[in-house]
C-alpha cells in the first residue's frame, strides 16, 4: 500500500518490536510462576537477573565473534552452508536457552538479533526466507487447526466479550500513550487502529500455559 514511509507506521513498528521484546520477558516470568505455583518476589529478581546476565553474556559474545566468524569464512560457505549453518545456531541457541530455563522463541530471538549483525546478513535473509515461508505457514495452520468451530456457539459470549475488550482497549490506551508521549491526534489514531490486533506472541504463550498445565485446554481456542 506504499505505506511504510508514512510517519505512524514508523511508530507502530517500534511498538511492535517493544512487545515482542517485553513478550519474551513476560514468558520467562510467568514460566517461573507457573513452575513454583506461586509468587515469590525473591525468586522473580532471581530469575530477571538471569535473564540479564543472559542477555549480556551472549550479546557480547554473540555480536563480537558470531559476526566476526562468519566473515572469515564467509568465502568457504557455498548459500547451501550458510544455511546450514545458520539454522544450525539458531537452533543451537534454542537448545542452550531451553537448558537454562528460558523458552525456545527466546533463544531463537537472541541468536535471530546476534545474526542480523552479521554482514552476510543479506545473503542469510534471502536463504532462509522460504524456510521462514514454510513453518510461518505451519505455524499459523496448525494454531487455526486447534480451533473447534462449535467453540464460537458454545463460548460465543466469552469470546465476544474478550474480542471487544482486546479491539477497544487496544485502540484506546494505544492512542493515549501515543498523545501523552506528544504525537499529533491524527497519527496517534492511526496508529491506536494500527496495533488492535493480538500477535503470534499471544498463541505462544498461551501455549506455554497449556504445556505448563497452568491453563485449561478449554481455554485456548477461545483466545486464539
Amino acid at each position: 500500500l506504499g505505506m511504510r514511509k508514512k510517519q505512524f507506521t514508523g511508530l507502530v513498528l517500534s511498538v511492535l518490536i517493544l512487545e515482542d521484546i517485553l513478550a519474551i520477558v513476560l514468558m520467562v516470568m510467568l514460566s517461573t510462576m507457573a513452575v513454583r505455583h506461586n509468587f515469590e518476589g525473591s525468586e522473580m529478581l532471581g530469575s530477571i537477573g538471569k535473564l540479564l546476565f543472559f542477555l549480556i553474556l551472549w550479546f557480547v559474545v554473540g555480536i563480537y565473534l558470531i559476526p566476526e566468524l562468519l566473515k572469515r569464512c564467509r568465502k568457504l560457505m557455498s548459500e547451501e552452508t550458510l544455511l546450514i549453518v545458520s539454522l544450525g545456531l539458531c537452533f543451537g541457541m534454542v537448545v542452550m536457552a531451553a537448558h537454562t530455563g528460558f523458552s525456545a522463541a527466546f533463544g531463537a530471538f537472541i541468536m535471530g538479533s546476534i545474526l542480523a549483525e552479521s554482514s552476510l546478513i543479506q545473503r542469510i535473509e534471502k536463504n532462509i526466507q522460504p524456510i521462514k515461508d514454510f513453518f510461518g505457514a505451519v505455524f499459523f495452520v496448525s494454531v487455526g487447526m486447534m480451533v473447534d468451530p462449535s467453540m464460537f456457539v458454545t463460548y460465543a459470549w466469552p469470546i465476544f466479550l474478550i474480542t471487544l475488550i482486546v479491539v477497544i482497549g487496544k485502540v484506546a490506551f494505544s492512542c493515549l500513550g501515543f498523545i501523552i508521549s506528544g504525537q499529533p491526534v491524527k497519527t496517534a489514531i492511526l496508529c491506536g487502529f494500527s496495533l488492535a490486533q493480538v500477535g503470534e506472541f499471544a498463541f505462544i504463550i498461551a501455549s506455554l500455559g497449556m504445556s505448563l498445565k497452568v491453563l485449561d485446554a478449554q481455554v485456548y481456542p477461545i483466545i486464539v
